[in-house]
């Protein structure tokens, strides 16, 4: 018994490790495939002799295509347990690829990181075929430690996972190994104690329903739930507060006395209605928590995230003596799924961009074109499908409740690394002392369109555009395309990670989805803030208002990304038109904030999509704002800078009180887009 004991809890550290890697390697590997199927798409419809192949970040589409082929080849690797599933070591062949896949992700080697995710993958779905088979009690330990962990590690990276870099090989390879030695001992261990009648497998079978809630539970966690920062986004609210909140939610269900609160709970009712009702209290606790705003609704969905979390427990069951098991193929059907729901979601976001799939048949074209972008404002609808599918397992079982409990010393170990877990989580993601710059006699203004944080062939520079704000020296940046969370851009909130690198304030304002839209960073105090949409027929934008405080007066600051000119054609107007409307909702919106007339210290800056010679910029040289960038040179104020594109779209406009000093665009690549400065004299000013 004692064997069994300590045999039992290395497997769940087994679990517990492999579900770290899988987690990691996941959200790394959605964000990857997102921005190398863009840079071969980009590649292949640009003219090869326009593109400077020197950029290190261009994907051939021939490199992307060999990689999908190998992440294909990985994804059925379960299946071999259709055939193999008795070989019980292949739980170590599982563990290995994941292990050896995640230490290649940090590491500098010729194998692409993509491909190294892969592994990790198809490894890890390897390894659940084999758990379910053999260790079905330890299932949701995987899971349910491999997202508390990745919270963990993102709080101590201000939302980017610190993990990924080259810099954690060391680290990762010490817990490789380790890993891989534990699954050799594990499984060691467990076929002498079979031989010897000590141990019997708990063997579990995962039917076509826990397939589907897997890929669905997979889904919601990835793109909302255990993650602190898209909780924040959505409920509009602090972030550092639901760092240790959202992490409790998260494991609180490892705690044997907290399952059978649950049990008690959930047995009162009929077993025909349990499945459902729990459905429909995570539906009611996502529906608030989504469509209001402030501290309820964070609570709301960190009460979602704990009743999520417990639904681990229900995708598996006992497995009958004759009962034939197809869990490797709806481990792939799980996976399938989990891609679906990404791509929906990512055109929840991107539906403007659709301009038809050139299959040949005018109607099918068409339809498809008319579906996809009909996903705009659907980000809730995907999340209450994933929802539905999430729980069907547990409306498909009404004689066993599978929330168990156990021992007291148990309960009071959990607790204890519960607290302490999300102590230190709550301490690293505490904001940082900005020391404000204040009476100075200039100040510097930047406005920067940073593309989602991808530069012009889809490379995450993240970092570098935090490399080229620094060196602007500018103290109030306006961010464009700023994203808080999404699935694509690696779950980051890229406003917060840059305000906290570079020592400055932030306010985000979400225009789309609560996870996208634009952001002021300033080292400035910023005394007020406020949003509002702007009519779009196309990507949906806003205008974002920030008021500071350098000295003892106050600078207003508007920020603003109007929609897109795509292309030439019959949409043409009709964008033009929506810009049209766009910047007169805009000039509307600063008059009824300055009912007298009086501008007073103004920026009005941001993403414009328009040239200086349009009618659209002139109107706001009409409105008595004068351009920063007059009579510069015009190659030297370009913004936009893509292969065989350069033109001005990104301005800084200031109010009569404003008075220029430089003006100056900064010369980088880490976006498609690049950063325009303008300083201002700000001392004589004082009072306005």
């Amino acid at each position: 018994m004692q064997n069994r004991s300590r045999l039992q809890a290395l497997t769940f550290l087994e679990a517990g490790l492999i579900g770290i890697f899988f987690v990691q390697a996941l959200r790394l590997l959605v964000g990857l495939l997102y921005s190398r199927f863009a840079s071969a798409s980009l590649v292949t419809a640009l003219n090869p002799a326009d593109i400077d192949f020197a950029f290190s970040s261009i994907v051939e589409p021939a490199t992307f295509s060999s990689e999908l082929g190998f992440l294909v080849y990985m994804l059925a690797l379960p299946l071999l347990t259709l055939l193999l599933g008795r070989v019980r070591w292949l739980i170590v062949v599982g563990v290995a690829l994941a292990a050896i896949g995640r230490a290649l992700m940090s590491g500098d080697t010729a194998i692409t990181t993509t491909v190294s995710a892969s592994m990790v993958i198809g490894g890890a779905l390897l390894y659940l075929a084999m758990l379910v088979r053999y260790r079905a009690r330890v299932l949701p330990y995987f899971f349910v430690i491999g997202f508390g962990a990745d919270q963990v590690f993102r709080a101590f990276g201000d939302t980017l996972d610190p993990s990924w870099s080259s810099s954690y090989f060391g680290v990762q390879l010490i817990l490789s190994l380790l890993t891989l030695a534990l699954s050799f001992f594990t499984t060691f261990q467990e076929n002498r104690l079979a031989q010897q009648a000590e141990v019997s497998p708990e063997r579990g079978l995962l039917p076509i329903w826990g397939g589907i809630g897997l890929g669905a539970l997979l889904f919601l966690e990835l793109a909302l739930l255990a993650l602190p920062n898209a909780v924040a986004g959505r409920a509009s609210t602090d972030y550092t507060t639901f760092v240790p909140i959202l992490l409790v939610a998260t494991l609180l269900p490892l705690i044997p006395w907290v399952r059978v609160q649950a049990r008690n709970f959930i047995g009162t009712f009929d077993g025909g209605l349990r499945g459902w009702l729990w459905m429909l209290l995570i539906a009611l606790l996502m529906v608030f928590g989504t469509r209001f705003q402030g501290i309820l609704a964070g609570v709301a969905l960190a009460l979602a995230q704990f009743t999520v979390s417990l639904l681990w427990w229900w995708l598996v069951r006992p497995q009958g003596e004759r009962e034939r098991s197809f869990t490797g193929l709806w481990l792939v059907l799980a996976a399938g799924l989990l891609g679906l729901f990404v791509i929906g979601d990512s055109f929840t976001y991107e539906y403007a961009f659709v301009r038809g799939i050139q299959s040949g048949a005018e109607e099918i074209d068409q339809w498809v074109t008319s579906l996809l972008r009909g996903f705009r404002g659907m980000g809730l609808g995907l999340l209450l499908l994933a929802v539905f599918l999430a729980a069907l397992p547990m409306t498909q079982v009404r004689r066993r409740i599978p929330w168990t409990g156990g021992s007291s010393l148990q309960n009071m170990f959990g607790l204890i690394v519960i607290i302490a877990t999300a102590a230190s989580a709550g301490y690293a993601a505490r904001p940082p002392v900005i020391a404000g710059v204040r009476n100075e006699p200039t100040l510097r203004f930047g406005t920067y369109n940073i593309h989602a944080g991808y530069n012009e062939f889809f490379s995450y520079e993240l970092e570098n555009i935090a490399r080229t704000i620094n060196f602007s020296g500018a103290n109030i940046v306006l961010l464009q395309e700023v994203e808080a969370g999404r699935l694509t851009s690696f779950g980051v909130d890229q406003s917060l990670w840059l305000a906290r690198r570079l020592g400055m304030d932030k306010r985000f304002y979400p225009a789309t989805e609560g996870l996208q839209g634009l952001a002021v960073l300033s080292n400035v105090e910023i005394v007020f803030h406020e949003g509002k949409p702007l009519a779009s027929s196309g990507p949906q934008t806003g205008l974002q208002r920030v008021q500071l405080r350098p000295d003892s007066g106050i600078v207003t600051v508007y920020n603003t990304w109007l929609g897109l000119l795509l292309e030439t054609g019959e949409d043409t107007e009709m964008q033009e038109q929506d810009q049209q409307r766009q910047l007169n909702q805009m000039i509307a919106t600063i008059a009824g904030d300055h009912p007298d007339g009086e501008l007073g210290r103004m920026i009005v800056g941001g993403t414009f999509n328009n040239v200086p010679t349009s009618p659209l910029i002139q109107q706001m040289r009409d409105n008595r704002f004068s351009d920063a960038f007059d009579g510069q040179p015009r190659e030297l104020s370009h913004t936009l800078w893509r292969t065989g594109q350069r033109a001005r779209l990104d301005y800084l406009f200031l109010s009569p009180r404003m008075r220029k000093v430089s003006a100056g665009v900064m010369e980088t690549n880490a976006s498609d887009h690049r950063m325009a400065v303008v300083e201002v004299e700000i001392a004589q000013l004082l009072g306005g």
